[in-house]
């Protein structure tokens, strides 16, 4: 399906976990290290379950409150509002009720630190590929070949964890271009590079798995030195504690893990 060669994931998992060491020492809020062997007790759990998510957990986390609702049927999981986790953040501050929150980066985690109920846990850990359209007619293998004059390049904006993680790529390679537009958040990016109105866009890997046929993806080098942890928590001001704990205990337990696996995301 994609364009140049993905890092196997055994090699990237270490590299990934010394990386996740720094940023979380580099973070202002403590994240706690997930429990695999916890898992959900559905004994008790009812009433409704408000989950806000990052653009790029939409296929992983429709599965896993699907399978969590199965397990827990007591609990209806309300439809999960995705988007930028900028996006997201901002209307946790503004005072959007939910009950879970789950980032696609620390540091939007740590807008909501006086929201969330003791350190955030993580959960999965993702880095980017370029998408480009089906068959890379352009022969975009690099980068640099994204600053070619007259290519339409598609990235997040500087404030959405993907946007955040391009530009540190780009300025480790020393590529420098102006996009054709900056998005709110991955799943805009990756809607462009689809419909054809830009040749590439700056995305995760797991939406170039998710659109699979729909466009290819090509593999960066040393894409892990600008990865994204994933941190989860719960908000104090949760209606139902119970069930967003045990939501949570879901994702970080193997059955979750699992889920996400599928889905391209490498462990925290």
């Amino acid at each position: 399906m994609r364009a140049g060669r993905r890092t196997p994931a055994k090699a990237l998992s270490g590299v990934l976990a010394v990386a996740v060491a720094l940023a979380i020492a580099a973070c202002g809020t403590p994240v706690a290290e997930p429990n695999s062997s916890a898992g959900p007790s559905a004994s008790g759990l009812s009433g409704e379950l408000t989950i806000f998510a990052a653009a790029s957990l939409t296929a992983s986390f429709t599965e896993l409150a699907a399978d969590f609702h199965a397990e827990n049927p007591g609990v209806t999981v309300r439809p999960i509002s995705f988007d930028g986790s900028s996006t997201l953040a901002t209307q946790l501050n503004e005072g959007a009720p939910a009950d879970v929150f789950a980032s696609a980066d620390l540091a939007n985690m740590d807008r909501v630190s006086a929201l969330i109920d003791g350190p955030p846990t993580l959960f999965a850990s993702n880095v980017l590929q370029i998408a480009v359209q089906p068959g890379n007619p352009l022969g975009i293998s690099r980068l640099s070949d994204l600053a070619i004059p007259g290519r339409q390049v598609v990235l997040c904006a500087p404030e959405v964890p993907c946007g955040a993680a391009a530009r540190k790529l780009l300025q480790f390679d020393g590529v420098t271009l102006t996009p054709a537009s900056e998005e709110q958040n991955v799943s805009a990016v990756l809607t462009k590079v689809k419909l054809r109105e830009a040749d590439a866009g700056l995305v995760y890997i797991t939406d170039v798995m998710a659109a699979a046929g729909a466009v290819d993806g090509v593999a960066i080098a040393g894409a892990d030195r600008a990865f994204n942890a994933y941190p989860i928590a719960a908000l104090k001001s949760s209606a139902n504690p119970d069930a967003a704990t045990a939501f949570i205990a879901y994702v970080v337990s193997p059955k979750g893990q699992a889920i996400l696996a599928k889905y391209g995301f490498a462990k925290p």
